[in-house]
């Protein structure tokens, strides 16, 4: 699992030295890990020699003298996440930047079109875009299509056609794709029988179906939920999709370890847009029982609830309200709203990396990236015995 800033530091330190020496000391991300497992270590389980384990992830070419050898240093590497370094491998190979091949990059929005907007995913795709710049190659195409994200529509879509049409749009421009948002299942492995080299950014896993940079909304959501049980919440709300959004099973499951009911009243769903979590607090306004604490799936669902809240601030309902994300808005909401944090510039650089690093050869098994969000405390949560919070008044 990356962590933080400090994992960014072992990254630029780790490139330094492959860069300084021409040695491949290569990445892990595991699920249990804290970050790094080397050459060395894939060789000890491989029970193979460290030089025989650099040879084989780094030289196509290299043909080991032990039969189904280099297959099982690869299936090794692979189950233990293990992302060759690009920079190192062409300084060995005397390859420079300049002389790298130009890939077209191909990106896909799941979450957002001209009717459903969320910021996050926008304030993403920014990031990438920088990135995809940055690495010199060309962003080819951005689609905006829902219907991928929509079980429902996608059972009554033909997606063949649907993924056909798209493909065949960008002929000779095409060399990699990356999803941002969620993707239907069925539709996943249709875009990566197609174009072969995908990477999704997501808060939920697509299972090992592609490579894949990830927020486990499970995490996310308990990590919110526990901030307003230590409040002294037991009455607790949520707000945003149900159906396989982990972030819904991770508010469900925090609640249970905590002996607290899921009173269904306070569970509305919705497809997470800032003029339903507007609707979703009348809704609470109308209603005789009203959590006094509330999490909503997404920023933006928590910023409608906000601004209804200021509109009627002479009620006397004045719950706590968690989000997740921390888009650039949930700074300026009145109150500012607590939310857990997602490291937007992580996801987007290393959603890029995965992709080049797969064009140029040097992954072939699934490498799926997990990394943490971060609570931010602000305004919009209190402990439950100051539910008569005035900033809502003010």
């Amino acid at each position: 699992m990356i962590k933080s800033s400090v994992t960014l530091m072992l990254l630029s330190y780790i490139d330094d030295v492959e860069q300084r020496t021409g040695l491949a000391v290569g990445r892990l991300f595991s699920e249990g890990g804290d970050g790094y497992m080397s050459i060395k270590k894939i060789a000890e389980k491989a029970g193979v020699s460290p030089a025989t384990v650099s040879r084989v992830l780094n030289n196509p070419n290299y043909k080991c003298s032990v039969s189904g050898l280099r297959d099982k240093i690869w299936k090794t590497a692979i189950e233990m996440n293990y992302v060759p370094n690009e920079a190192a491998r062409n300084l060995k190979k005397g390859v420079s930047a300049k002389q790298e091949k130009t890939w077209y990059i191909n990106i896909l929005m799941t979450r957002t079109d001209s009717s459903t907007t969320d910021p996050f995913f926008a304030e993403l795709l920014r990031v990438i875009e920088s990135e995809i710049h940055d690495k010199n190659c060309i962003l080819s195409k951005v689609w905006y299509m829902s219907v991928f994200s929509d079980d429902r529509k996608c059972r009554r879509e033909n997606l063949d056609r649907l993924i056909d049409g798209m493909y065949d749009e960008v002929e000779g421009k095409r060399d990699g794709l990356i999803i941002i948002g969620r993707c239907n299942k069925e539709a996943l492995k249709k875009l990566n029988k197609k174009y072969k080299r995908v990477v999704s950014v997501n808060r939920n896993s697509t299972n090992y179906e592609v490579d894949e940079v990830l927020c486990d909304g499970k995490k996310i959501a308990s990590a919110a939920v526990e901030y307003l049980i230590s409040l002294g919440h037991k009455n607790i709300g949520y707000i945003g999709q149900c159906h396989s959004e982990d972030r819904y099973n991770g508010y469900l499951e925090t609640l249970k370890k905590h002996d607290l009911d899921v009173i269904p009243e306070y569970v509305i769903e919705t497809k997470q847009t800032e003029a339903e979590g507007y609707e979703a607090m009348e809704k609470f306004f109308q209603s005789d029982d009203m959590p006094t604490g509330i999490y909503c799936a997404n920023d933006i669902s928590a910023i409608g609830m906000l601004k209804c809240l200021n509109k009627f601030r002479n009620r006397y309902y004045m719950p706590s309200i968690i989000s997740s994300d921390d888009i650039q808005e949930a700074q300026f909401t009145k109150p500012m709203l607590t939310t857990v944090s997602l490291p937007k510039e992580d996801m987007g650089k290393f959603a890029l990396y995965l992709l080049l690093d797969r064009l140029r050869g040097g992954h072939s098994g699934i490498v799926r990236m997990e990394l943490e969000g971060k609570l931010v405390i602000r305004n919009s949560c209190s402990s439950v015995e100051d539910s008569m919070w005035s900033d809502y008044c003010i």
